[in-house]
């Protein structure tokens, strides 16, 4: 069988089967850290944005943009996919290095709108797209993401199976959806190294190409079923040699939606092990930002090569200059939102600690990656004190993770400034039980 047709048949097989229970807990989980993140980023460009972009699509249709207006299922996944990936909060696959939930839950919940599923349905179709799509990200490995944003063309797998697991597709159809979404695959990381709003429509655009690809296959498209493995496919011309038969060998076992990472900072995932370490510093050490000589962030190549700005004049830039966010946590206590408000951006004082910030590579901890996100972190002080800290992994990865109060907070925080306190903490109590609901939000 081809790797398209391997998962779809694990997908077939897992529609009798029962959710078990901490699946399906993991599985609510993803869905209120993703509307953590699609909440703010909706009312932020590019999300503003597409709406104008888009306006034939809009106030009609049987989905729903996050914030209540009709829109058609595409445009929907669209604009919900960019909104949950535009502030830098959502969900992380360490081992795929991709952001699995931003355009998953957005193809997933779009679709599940449009045809009145109930919120068991939705939570399933989440969980099979997670299982699809981590796997085909930890198989591609470092070299995809060497030069591909890996939850712009990872994550069109995760929303057409998602997708696909809604329409109910037979396993031939499903396969075809596959096929068919790994064509549209997308997403450079030259794209978003300098400011643009590139980033965040990387996983809108996967997650309605990978409804399309749903959609076409439930109405008889065909699509290449050896384009994962064959000799000019997806496998081969995106990264060096991916084992695709490691790649299905755990399906319905481990189920890899209880792995997630979900987000502590509001900024690049690569920073946050050097931010953690830095906090931990500074607490161990007892000083205040000005009171602070040197800081010294050795951490995994990848963190550079991504978050590795060194001057941010944007937000955009500032969530991937891994100077600005330490500067900003040692200067202000956190990096949240308001750290990429100009207030902060411009203080001559975080600006001046970040000239004080060396960054370099850790043969050690680069070699470890991907499977680990670490940072070893030395701080001097004016007063002649030294410190060195190793952060083995971050706050929210499975090893440290985020409990549901945690999570809750995280939420609350997020959601309440743009809902109102009353129907956000509403919306969290209705995502808690949505295994038993009839219907999905926004419907």
């Amino acid at each position: 069988m081809y790797v398209v047709e391997q998962y779809a048949r694990f997908a077939n097989e897992f529609r009798d089967q029962a959710i078990p229970a901490q699946v399906l807990h993991h599985a609510k989980r993803a869905v209120i850290d993703w509307t953590a993140a699609v909440v703010p980023g909706a009312v932020v460009a590019p999300a503003t944005l597409l709406e104008k972009a888009r306006a034939e699509d809009l106030d009609r249709g049987g989905a729903r943009l996050m914030l209540g207006r009709a829109a058609t299922a595409r445009t929907a996944a669209l604009i919900n996919g960019s909104a949950a990936h535009t502030v830098e909060v959502d969900d992380i696959f360490k081992f795929g290095i991709f952001h699995p939930g931003a355009p998953t839950i957005a193809a997933a919940l779009a679709a599940a709108q449009d045809l009145g599923a109930s919120g068991e349905q939705f939570l399933r179709a989440v969980i099979v797209g997670y299982e699809i799509s981590t796997r085909i990200g930890a198989a591609m490995g470092r070299a995809h993401y060497r030069f591909w944003h890996n939850t712009g063309t990872v994550g069109t797998f995760g929303a057409a199976a998602a997708c696909a697991e809604l329409y109910q597709l037979d396993a031939t159809r499903f396969a075809h959806a596959l096929a068919t979404c790994a064509t549209f695959a997308a997403g450079l990381q030259q794209a978003f190294r300098i400011d643009s709003m590139s980033k965040p429509l990387h996983s809108g655009h996967a997650a309605e190409a990978g409804l399309l690809a749903a959609q076409a296959a439930r109405e008889g498209v065909t699509g290449s079923l050896d384009v994962i493995e064959g000799d000019a496919g997806f496998g081969r011309a995106m990264s060096d040699g991916p084992d695709w038969h490691k790649a299905v060998e755990t399906l319905g076992r481990d189920f890899h939606i209880t792995q997630m990472t979900f987000k502590n900072h509001a900024c690049c995932g690569h920073t946050f092990a050097a931010i953690d370490a830095a906090q931990e510093l500074q607490r161990r050490l007892g000083v205040a930002a000005g009171q602070i000589a040197r800081v010294q962030v050795g951490t995994y190549s990848p963190a550079l090569d991504v978050a590795g700005i060194e001057h941010p004049t944007s937000a955009a830039e500032a969530r991937f200059s891994l100077k600005y966010v330490v500067a900003t946590a040692l200067r202000h206590g956190s990096v949240r939102l308001a750290a990429f408000e100009p207030a902060l951006m411009n203080d001559p004082q975080t600006r001046e600690l970040m000239q004080r910030i060396d960054l370099a590579v850790d043969p050690e901890l680069d070699a470890s990656f991907p499977a680990q996100r670490a940072a070893r972190v030395t701080l001097q002080t004016t007063d002649g004190r030294s410190d060195t800290y190793l952060q083995p992994a971050r706050k929210g990865d499975p090893e440290l993770p985020l409990s549901d109060t945690d999570l809750d907070d995280k939420y609350l925080e997020l959601v309440a400034p743009v809902l109102g306190e009353s129907a956000a903490r509403d919306l969290l109590a209705r995502l808690w039980s949505l295994e038993t609901s009839d219907k999905v939000p926004g419907r």
